[in-house]
């Protein structure tokens, strides 16, 4: 009988001769223990190891939030600008060099707040960009505030009395907005996140993947670990994610159906 300790270190050194630690930089992320955004991190890196595509012929592009770090931890280019402006930027880059491939990160302070603008505007132009949102509903960097996408109701230090505004739904925005490739994703699954990337990556035009993730420091209430297991499911069988009406009857009835939810045929 093996030990867990052996079976843990049969388990990472499989993990290092797939080879999905290649596209990690020195310098480890600096998130939370526990946070969704490791998954995430995981997902993508799977993506850019499958897709083949040459580290140097990739840029990541963040803004400002926990999620901005992000271009510090892979071994491709990258680009940490300002708060609210991963899109333009990634834009810019992709205009100015066609070849590259293109990633936008950002978190749901940073994309539908500040950034919120920016969104309509890649989308009608259908850049071929990938944009992941890592939606936690919650400001994490700045320790607790409510962001865009947080539920009524919700209390916290910045919001002792509950939060009064409704919350923004990005993947019905994406779909509003005519985005060419729209997923909804889970930071719990990167395996899915990984296929969904591929698939939208390969895609021509402008893909938008809306993660759900958790915020371990600041949210003990609404989007925990057992929470998001227990309410995430696939998109029901026989579903076509060719068919835009059809994607928006999904989206306005289930809130937490995660998979392929539109794709431009």
């Amino acid at each position: 009988m093996k030990t867990p300790g052996r079976s843990l270190a049969e388990k990472v050194k499989g993990i290092k001769e797939s080879g999905a630690f290649n596209i990690r930089s020195e310098h480890l992320p600096t998130w939370c223990p526990g946070c969704g955004y490791f998954g995430i991190h995981q997902g993508l890196n799977e993506c850019i190891q499958e897709l083949a595509v040459p580290h140097h012929q990739v840029v990541i592009v963040s803004g400002i939030g926990c999620a901005g770090r992000y271009p510090f931890f892979c071994d491709t280019y990258g680009l940490h600008t300002v708060h609210g402006r991963a899109l333009p930027v990634a834009t810019g880059v992709k205009l100015a060099n066609p070849e590259l491939t293109v990633f936008a990160v950002g978190g749901d302070g940073d994309g539908l707040a500040i950034g919120g603008g920016h969104l309509p505007h890649v989308a009608r132009r259908d850049i071929n960009i990938s944009y992941l949102l890592f939606d936690n509903s919650i400001y994490g960097l700045t320790k607790g505030q409510p962001s865009p996408s947080t539920p009524m109701g919700t209390r916290s230090k910045a919001s002792p009395f509950g939060t009064t505004d409704r919350p923004l739904n990005a993947t019905l925005l994406a779909l509003t907005y005519e985005a060419s490739f729209v997923a909804r994703l889970f930071a719990g699954d990167p395996r899915g996140i990984a296929s969904a990337l591929v698939e939208g990556t390969m895609h021509e035009g402008f893909s938008i993947f809306h993660i759900y993730s958790t915020c371990v420091t600041f949210d003990k209430t609404f989007k925990t670990w057992n929470n998001l297991k227990n309410w995430v499911h696939p998109l029901p069988e026989g579903y076509d994610p060719t068919d835009r009406r059809q994607a928006f009857d999904e989206v306005l009835s289930d809130d937490y159906s995660i998979g392929v939810i539109y794709k431009r045929p």
